[in-house]
């Protein structure tokens, strides 16, 4: 009886640490496997549904997220698997998505300065939706979401070179279309 007792509070003290991890994980990810849902999705909307399913997952395979040594990673994986599944779906519904992003601007700045800075997002945001999505998923994963070569690889079944080229390619299209679109400075 002593023995079924301190088995059930063992097994009580472990489901909370797995709760714990959980939240932590919800806590210092949320914000990233958002992002990476959003640049596959191109919709806020969606990107917040398959934020949660993302998250639902982990809770469905919490038992594993305490041997895992890179949760950044791991999760990233998993949003990227989620966002790329849904967006499948939404081809495949033949619904029609367009980006709505909104991007922080300290208030501290001028209206003009801020204006600025939400024409520049704009210009970039519509540059990087153009590129072509093999160049443009490796960019928003290495580049702008900081996820290491090495993990972008795995995400997307390709080499790590191949992610440094397809993020070097990139970079030189969208460094040619914004001196294209702004012209030649004196």
């Amino acid at each position: 009886m002593i023995a079924e007792s301190a088995m059930a509070g063992e097994a009580i003290a472990l489901a909370r640490q797995e709760e714990d991890r959980l939240e932590t994980a919800v806590h210092e990810h949320a914000r990233l496997v958002y992002r990476i849902a959003c640049s596959v999705l191109r919709n806020p909307a969606d990107a917040e549904d398959a934020t949660q399913e993302t998250f639902l997952r982990v809770l469905r395979y919490g038992k594993r997220i305490a041997r895992i040594r890179d949760q950044k990673a791991w999760l990233a994986r998993i949003a990227w698997r989620v966002a790329v599944q849904r967006r499948k779906n939404v081809a495949k519904a033949g619904a029609g998505t367009e980006e709505a992003g909104e991007s922080l601007v300290s208030p501290g700045h001028g209206a003009d300065r801020i204006l600025l800075e939400r024409e520049r997002n704009a210009i970039l945001e519509r540059l990087i939706s153009a590129l072509p999505s093999q160049l443009r998923d490796a960019l928003v994963l290495s580049t702008l979401e900081g996820i290491a070569p090495r993990e972008v690889a795995s995400m997307l079944g390709i080499s790590e070179a191949a992610v440094r080229s397809r993020t070097f390619r990139a970079r030189e299209i969208l460094r040619e279309r914004l001196l294209a679109s702004t012209g030649p400075r004196t």
